[in-house]
């Protein structure tokens, strides 16, 4: 599944991919589509303990936000600390995006 998904990215996947992959973020190493116990995340720093996840509209349903919420608090109780972008904020706003990374790789 994870194989499955890292060859279907989204457009904003890609576009953070390239912020973040081959050390190019302060020298921190995030692996994409990374298995997390039952959770594939998106995007994972494993060092820092740092997970990204990316949204679409579909998260936006009482249901999705459900799970969401059970799937954060999962990874949470695993140590990591979860961050969350809306796909419109990765188009239209990545240097904000990327000051809000940057305030959790500095710590």
């Amino acid at each position: 599944m994870a194989r499955n998904l890292r060859k279907n990215i989204t457009s904003q996947e890609q576009k953070l991919w390239n912020l973040l992959r081959n050390r190019q973020f302060f020298g921190v190493k995030f692996v994409r589509q990374y298995p997390i116990g039952p959770y594939i995340v998106d995007f994972v720093c494993r060092r820092k303990k740092l997970v990204i996840e990316l949204d679409g509209g579909q998260h936006n349903t009482d249901e999705n936000i459900e799970k969401d919420n059970e799937r954060t608090e999962f990874l949470r109780s695993k140590g990591y600390t979860v961050i969350r972008f809306w796909n419109n904020e990765i188009d239209s706003n990545i240097e904000g995006v990327y000051l809000r990374l940057m305030s959790f790789i500095e710590t």
